[in-house]
């Protein structure tokens, strides 16, 4: 599949000025929802083309914003990871630049949905707010989750209770959400740990076995499952008709009633819930409804 330019439509604005994406095209003709894809710490590798690649064959449009595209994983990352935790800045206009970028095609039916990977798990929440429905995979929370989980969209988020690095995590994004009274389905997996979804291991070399240790890596059985959610709750929420091939209602409300296509909305337009609203890092507890362990009885069991 081709790397296409977004930097139009960052270029003299926040975002990066040579913001590059990876584009994945669902088989026969449209229109189709469309999907962003935010990439883990490691960037836009093969495994995360390979995840773009399963949701165009599930019938969307898909596209990958590459957030290190001016200056590599080693120059971005802190920059990447410093816009998640302020809720702003960079990164998060890269990927609405993606988010307008499907949009403005003649085959998009004007519906987009977030699905993120570890680093990009968190912008798939934080960045809930802005899309129709939000997939994200063992994310880190928001320190304001209940303001964020109050303006979110739809969510299905999956986690691995062997990941340290997220333990309660699961929990606490399941009772906000609940609070908030947004549709989710988030579900923690026994077996599983942080990047379960992938199909082999990544990023260095020297660091996998270091990774391995602390639970980090493909779990299959549990991927499958979480696949099949994903896909069932894109298409429920995402799809006309209840699949991904509907075409959106004509005048509906795009992710909240944003601006016109083509428009990105900077760190000072963001509504209630997303200025500022900070993530929780490794091992710390976010602000939302439940710590880490908690339960509350009058919620579902995950």
């Amino acid at each position: 599949m081709p790397e296409i330019d977004l930097s139009d439509l960052t270029r003299g604005g926040d975002g990066s000025p040579n913001l590059r994406a990876y584009l994945a095209l669902p088989e026969g003709e449209g229109p189709w929802p469309g999907v962003v894809v935010a990439h883990e710490a490691f960037g836009v590798d093969e495994q995360m083309r390979l995840h773009a690649d399963r949701m165009a064959r599930a019938g969307y449009l898909t596209v990958v914003p590459d957030l290190y595209s001016d200056g590599g994983m080693l120059r971005c990352v802190r920059g990447v990871m410093r816009a998640l935790g302020a809720g702003h800045g960079r990164a998060f206009t890269d990927l609405l630049a993606g988010r307008e970028w499907l949009r403005a095609r003649g085959d998009c039916t004007g519906k987009v949905g977030v699905i993120g990977f570890c680093l990009g798990g968190g912008f798939a929440i934080a960045a809930a707010p802005d899309f129709d429905a939000s997939a994200p995979n063992y994310g880190f929370l928001p320190r304001d989750l209940q303001a964020v989980a109050a303006r979110s969209c739809p969510v299905v988020a999956s986690y691995g209770a062997k990941d340290r690095q997220l333990r309660g995590a699961a929990n606490e994004l399941r009772g906000a959400l609940y609070e908030a009274q947004v549709p989710n389905d988030v579900k923690e997996y026994p077996h599983a740990g942080h990047s379960f979804l992938n199909e082999a291991p990544n990023g260095p070399k020297p660091l996998r076995v270091v990774m391995r240790a602390m639970g980090t890596g493909p779990h299959p059985e549990s991927a499958a499952d979480a696949w099949q959610r994903i896909e069932a709750f894109f298409a429920e929420h995402l799809g006309e008709d209840g699949g991904p091939g509907g075409r959106a209602a004509a005048g509906g409300d795009r992710a909240g009633g944003k601006g016109p296509v083509g428009e990105i909305r900077t760190a000072g337009d963001r509504g209630p819930g997303m200025q500022g609203s900070g993530t929780q890092g490794p091992g710390t507890q976010g602000s939302g409804t439940q710590g880490a362990g908690a339960k509350d009885e009058g919620l579902p069991d995950l």
